[in-house]
């Protein structure tokens, strides 16, 4: 077993979605980085900071730069971040416009923005997905809604419910957090330019005009830099592991349901010991990505404290669990539509 199970060449095809994750690959990473460095060269050109004749070389960086990654892997051991490194390749490849790339950035400033650039087409795929997922349980509620159920409270056998009451608890939640990433869409997600301190003393008075025309450039949201206030990143965690824990109970559900025999379901996992068996394996899955994600929560909570101007340690934090939150949850979105088409039949034996 590897380390990370979301690109594992096995454990993938059960928890991994190859659509979000190729948004985290180093190629992505290192593609969005220096889409920055070309914003922010075309910017600081408009303003007559560098010259036009810098940023049209830096602009044509993308068509023909090849990072030697295996350079980035050894300096990264030292500097702790890939940009100086990274820097070092950009200018060599550039002569005599070399000064001018990363002018008056950080380290923070291109790997902040680069990995907005990847969230705003995951985001738009999860958006989608919650959509379909949502279109699916309505489409379920009218095919099976009129079905009487046994409702049960601590497990246990209560009242009668028809299936349009259960189906409810999962879509109306998914409802809910639709609305809730729009929202947080809309309000948009932030360009992160700052330099060394967050001062961009470089930029003299031109700062917050470049900075708002950088954001323009790359469609990001134009907020003053937020280098050691990561509320941002806490939030999207937070809405994602609400998006599973929710799709989690929709598991957890027809795991049970399967179990008393009160829904019926296509396909199904084999057993290598029982052949008569199909066992409910995509709605434990939903369970388990549930649980993930509501683990990994804590984790972005803590890389809020960040000591001063920038930390270290809790941004290293945070490249270590956003990603696989995300990917957690697209892949659970992915799976609860098949879940949801799964589904033949509704009702408790007798009814």
């Amino acid at each position: 077993m590897t380390v990370g199970v979301f690109d594992h060449p096995v454990l993938a095809g059960l928890l991994g979605d190859e659509s979000l994750y190729e948004l985290f690959t180093v190629e992505a990473e290192l593609a969005a980085m220096l889409a920055f460095e070309v914003a922010l060269a075309q910017a600081q050109a408009a303003f007559e900071l560098i010259p036009n004749e810098a940023a049209d070389a830096i602009a044509r960086l993308p068509s023909g730069f090849a990072p030697d990654v295996v350079l980035l892997r050894q300096a990264i051991g030292s500097d702790g971040v890939v940009i100086p490194e990274l820097v070092r390749q950009w200018r060599e490849a550039l002569g005599e416009h070399a000064p001018h790339v990363h002018f008056g950035a950080t380290s923070q400033d291109a790997i902040d923005t680069g990995l907005m650039l990847r969230l705003k087409p995951a985001l738009s795929l999860i958006a989608q997905r919650l959509l379909n997922l949502i279109a699916e349980l309505a489409a379920l509620k009218q095919r099976h809604g009129h079905v009487q159920l046994m409702g049960r409270t601590r497990m246990q056998a209560a009242l009668p419910i028809l299936a349009g009451d259960r189906i409810a608890s999962w879509q109306d939640p998914l409802a809910d957090l639709d609305a809730r990433l729009r929202a947080f869409r809309e309000t948009g997600l932030p360009l992160q330019l700052g330099g060394a301190v967050g001062t961009l003393e470089k930029l003299g008075d031109k700062a917050a005009e470049i900075r708002a025309d950088v954001a323009r450039r790359l469609e990001l949201a134009d907020h003053s830099q937020w280098h050691s206030q990561r509320t941002v990143i806490a939030d999207l965690g937070h809405l994602v592991s609400l998006i599973t824990g929710s799709l989690g109970k929709f598991g957890q559900d027809i795991a049970l349901m399967a179990d008393n025999g009160s829904v019926r379901l296509s396909g199904g996992g084999a057993s290598s010991a029982m052949p008569h068996k199909r066992n409910p394996v995509k709605a434990e899955v939903l369970v388990t990505l549930a649980r993930f994600n509501a683990v990994q929560l804590s984790g972005l909570h803590h890389s809020l404290v960040h000591e001063q101007e920038r930390s270290g340690a809790a941004w290293t934090l945070e490249w270590m669990i956003l990603p696989q939150m995300v990917v957690a949850c697209g892949g659970a979105l992915k799976l609860g539509l098949d879940l949801a088409q799964s589904i033949e039949s509704m009702g408790d034996a007798g009814h």
